[in-house]
C-alpha cells in the first residue's frame, strides 16, 4: 500500500490531487515564510548592530517562523484555524478581516492556490516518485524566493543554500542529471552571473543583480545540471525583459527602478526542469545527457 502511494507513475490524478491539497496547506505555510523571513532577517541585523555598539537590543521578543501566531497587520485580531483555511477561509470572509473588516491582500490565497496546483502537477508529471517528490520541495522554494524577492529584492542564504545542497543530494543517483553534472551546474551557475556582475559594475560603476541570483542560478544548476544553465538564463532573459518592458509602457514603471531577476530565473528553472530537455534539443541544439 505505502508503494502504491509513494511510488505512483506520471499521470496519476488520484495522487496529484492528494499533492494539490497538501500544496495548499503548504501554501499557507509559504505564506508565512513570505512574510516572516525578511523580518527575522532586519531584526537579526539590527540587533546585532546594537550588540556591537553596546546598546539594548531592539528586538528582545520572539519572532520565528512559528511565533508569534499569525494576526491581522492592521488590528492585531490572531487568525484563527477556522480563518485559516487555504483558499476557502478567504472566500467565506470576502477577503477581510472579521474584527476591523480591513482587506487582506488577494495574495495570500494566490499563493496557496500556485502552491497547491503546481504541487499537483509536479506529481502528475513525474509521479509520486523521488523525482515527483523532490520536484515538489523544488517548487515550495522556488514559489518562497520569488514572492521575497518581488518584496524586498532579497533571496535569503536560507533558502538559496538548502535549495543547492538538495539539488545535489537528490542528484546522487541521477534523478534529474548526473552527480558530476550537477556539480559542474553548480560551479559554473553561480560564476556565470558573477562574472556578468563584475563586468557590468567595472563598464558602469553600477551593480545590476544581487548575489543572491548567483547562488539561485548555482542552486538550479545543482538540480538540473550544468548543461540547462543557457537554457535558463535565456529563458529569464527573455520573461525579464518582456515583463520589464511591459511594466515600463503599462504600469508607468520609472527605467531607473531595479527590477527582481530572481522571480524570472525561478520561473525559468521550472520550466527547464519540466519541459528543459526538449527546448533544447528542439531549439538550441544542445546535448544533455
Amino acid at each position: 500500500m505505502l508503494d502504491l502511494l509513494l511510488f505512483a507513475p506520471p499521470g496519476s490524478w488520484l495522487h496529484a490531487s492528494l499533492a494539490g491539497i497538501i500544496g495548499l496547506l503548504i501554501g499557507s505555510f509559504l505564506n508565512v515564510v513570505i512574510y516572516r523571513i525578511p523580518k527575522m532577517m532586519q531584526r537579526e541585523s539590527d540587533n546585532y548592530v546594537a550588540s556591537e555598539s553596546g546598546k539594548a537590543l531592539p528586538h528582545a521578543d520572539k519572532f520565528n517562523l512559528m511565533l508569534p501566531r499569525s494576526a491581522c497587520p492592521h488590528c492585531g485580531h490572531q487568525i484563527t484555524a477556522l480563518e485559516n483555511i487555504p483558499v476557502l477561509s478567504y472566500l467565506a470572509i470576502a477577503g477581510k478581516c472579521t474584527q476591523c473588516k480591513e482587506p487582506i491582500s488577494v495574495r495570500y490565497p494566490l499563493v496557496e492556490a500556485l502552491t497547491g496546483a503546481l504541487s499537483g502537477f509536479m506529481i502528475w508529471h513525474f509521479g509520486s516518485g523521488i523525482a515527483g517528490l523532490a520536484s515538489v520541495l523544488f517548487v515550495w522554494l522556488l514559489i518562497a524566493m520569488t514572492f521575497i524577492d518581488a518584496d524586498t529584492q532579497l533571496l535569503p542564504d536560507d533558502l538559496t543554500y538548502p535549495l543547492l545542497w538538495c539539488g545535489l543530494l537528490f542528484n546522487l543517483n541521477g534523478t534529474f542529471t548526473s552527480l558530476e553534472s550537477a556539480v559542474i551546474g553548480a560551479a559554473a551557475g553561480y560564476l556565470s552571473l558573477w562574472s556578468i556582475y563584475w563586468l557590468f559594475k567595472l563598464a558602469t560603476g553600477k551593480e545590476g543583480m544581487g548575489y543572491g541570483d548567483f547562488k539561485l542560478l548555482a542552486a538550479l544548476g545543482a538540480w538540473l545540471g550544468w548543461a540547462m544553465l543557457p537554457v535558463i538564463i535565456l529563458l529569464s532573459s527573455l520573461v525579464g525583459a518582456l515583463i520589464g518592458i511591459s511594466m515600463i509602457i503599462f504600469a508607468k514603471m520609472s527605467k531607473s527602478k531595479p527590477i527582481p531577476f530572481g522571480p524570472y530565473l525561478a520561473a525559468a528553472g521550472l520550466i527547464a526542469m519540466l519541459w528543459g530537455k526538449a527546448i533544447s534539443q528542439e531549439y538550441l541544439g544542445l546535448f544533455i545527457r
